[in-house]
């Protein structure tokens, strides 16, 4: 695949460290190998750095990822893995057989739509006092059917024995369980995928306790 000289320029992802959809950016860069420079966008500091009109020009829904790539600047995390798989040599993120792609990309859309946007932050500000109970509520629900969804599907990953862009959805969800209390043992099929995941570099190195912005009481 011929590459434009801009593709020579390394991409910038701004971000914050604990933003699921920031996350997945950063593990399919680490799969992928790719040297990228990260600019923190702080969700909470000055009432959210993401709310400024600079920020604004680069991601019009005022959240983030934004990643600019190529010469073009991406904001929603789907596309850029998929852009990137599709622009980038080496490790595939979405499998070459159509049934397995299409299976990575439902439970990619199941996460990434149905459970993930109803428990971030601009939601939960929203809700209040309830949003631990509004929290755990959809993500049990999203669980309810991804679980039997991954019984069907995973083999020692979410679509068989390669990992996937599934997978780079899957761990920053399980992340977010945790930290709003959701009883990850009731889904056995999805806590014994993200245990065996967040083995693999990628993901350990891509984890919000060791990125540029992580305060120091998270580090890990």
């Amino acid at each position: 695949m011929h590459l434009s000289h801009v593709c020579l320029t390394k991409p910038v992802l701004h971000g914050y460290f604990r933003s699921s959809c920031s996350w997945r950016v950063r593990i399919a860069f680490a799969l992928k190998g790719i040297e990228y420079d990260q600019v923190p966008v702080n969700l909470i500091k000055d009432g959210g750095q993401q709310l400024t009109e600079h920020y604004k020009t680069l991601n019009p829904m005022q959240q983030v990822p934004a990643v600019e790539i190529d010469g073009i600047t991406l904001s929603q995390s789907l596309a850029v893995i998929q852009y990137i798989d599709e622009t980038r040599p080496g490790f595939r993120l979405l499998p070459a057989d159509p049934q397995k792609r299409a299976q990575v990309r439902m439970i990619s859309d199941l996460i990434a739509s149905g459970i993930q946007p109803l428990q971030n932050l601009y939601v939960i500000q929203k809700i209040g006092a309830e949003k631990m109970q509004w929290a755990q509520h959809f993500i049990n629900r999203g669980f309810q059917a991804l679980e039997p969804i991954l019984k069907q599907t995973a083999g020692d990953y979410c679509v068989g024995d390669e990992i996937s862009m599934a997978d780079i959805c899957l761990v920053p969800q399980v992340y977010n369980a945790e930290r709003f209390k959701v009883d990850v043992g009731l889904y056995p099929t999805i806590r014994r995928l993200n245990e065996t995941l967040l083995q693999i570099e990628a993901f350990k190195a891509s984890h919000p306790s060791c990125q540029p912005d992580t305060p120091a009481d998270l580090r890990a």
